[in-house]
Parts: C-alpha cells; structure tokens; sequence
C-alpha cells in the first residue's frame, strides 16, 4: 500500500490561467516563461508573482536585463496588480547584470544560492536566465553551459523547495532544447497582429 504525496497548488492570480494549468502552478515546481520579446513574459511573471507573495510566502526576482529595475518597476506600476508596499516586504528584487557581465557561471550560481539562503523565499524568479549564459556564448564557450547552469539552479531551488521562475527569450517552439527537458512546466506566451492591433 503506498500512500501518494499531495501536490499544492498555487493560484497565479492570472484570470483563466489557473483552469489552464488545472488548478494552479504546483508547488516546488521549476517552471520557464518563454516567447519572443515583447510578448509580455516580464509582465506576467510580475502578475504572478504579485499575486503569490506575502510576508510568510516571500518572493526573490533576480534581474538581468538590459534596463534597471526602477525603470522595470515604472512600467509595471501601470497595472492594477502592481502593489508598492509588498516591495521590501514580502518583495526582493536582486540585480545581477554586474554578476554577469564577467560570464563566469558560477559566480552568478553563488550569487544566487547566497540570496536564496539568506532570504529564504518560496518563490523565485530569473529574468532573463538566457542573458545570464550570453557573455559565454559570445565567447564561443557553448559547452552546454545554459543546460548545466539551468539543472544546477534546478537542483538548489528545489533543495530550497522554492517555486522557480525562469523567464527567456526564444523565438520558436521547434526544435529540441535541453533548457525544455529540465523544466516542469512551460508558459510559451506569443503575439500577432490582428487588424490594427497587437495580440498577446
């Protein structure tokens, strides 16, 4: 007789996704949001993540984009879910464009163990995780190294038994990936023009 572990789920606050993803996103799960740019992965994950933290639930949101995170946070303070007292509170944003910038992967891996270990969140969000391996790449070192920094945050988060966010740019759904193997859930978020406006 073996008994069965019960999986929670985790409400997005994304009105139809939960019915999507039957019932929610579970929890401790290594999830990646991904879609060409523009398509709104940034948003949604603030919606999500806007909607799942509290102080006994907190959230860390790794950043490694081009722009800084107050410019990020200016544009996200136009949506309704945008709510500036969990910011610090049950909120922690981490930039780590200068961890990146030198390539070395796993100085960005440590820089994110520490945070997670010192904070302690439940959920976790990466954006862009694919500019984080872009300093190797343009250095021709391809040696899986997307891959193997992916399954060795998988590995930490879910020793941390933290829900993972991983946000990244890919511009087709073809094609094998092994960044898709490692992942338990995958949000593809696409746009289209439809008569004068822009579909997400």
């Amino acid at each position: 007789m073996t008994t069965r572990v019960t999986i929670n789920r985790l409400a997005t606050g994304v009105p139809g996704l939960d019915e999507v993803l039957g019932g929610g996103l579970p929890e401790f799960s290594f999830n990646l949001i991904a879609g060409p740019p523009g398509c709104g992965k940034t948003t949604l994950a603030h919606q999500m993540m806007f909607a799942l933290a509290t102080p006994e639930r907190p959230a860390l949101y790794f950043t490694v984009l081009g722009e800084p995170p107050l410019k990020m946070l200016r544009y996200q303070q136009q949506f309704e879910f945008f709510d500036s007292e969990s910011i610090n509170s049950s909120i922690r944003f981490v930039n780590l464009s200068d961890d990146t910038v030198a390539g070395d992967l796993d100085q960005v891996l440590s820089r994110i163990s520490d945070e997670v270990q010192a904070h302690n969140p439940a959920l976790v969000f990466v954006d862009s995780f694919r500019a984080v391996v872009l300093p190797r790449e343009a250095d021709g070192d391809t040696r899986n190294s997307m891959q193997q920094f992916v399954h060795q945050l998988g590995t930490v988060m879910t020793s941390w038994q933290a829900t993972t966010f991983l946000i990244g740019e890919y511009f087709a759904e073809t094609g094998a990936n092994p960044v898709f193997t490692v992942a338990d859930g995958l949000i593809w978020l696409r746009q289209s023009v439809q008569r004068n406006s822009m579909v997400r």
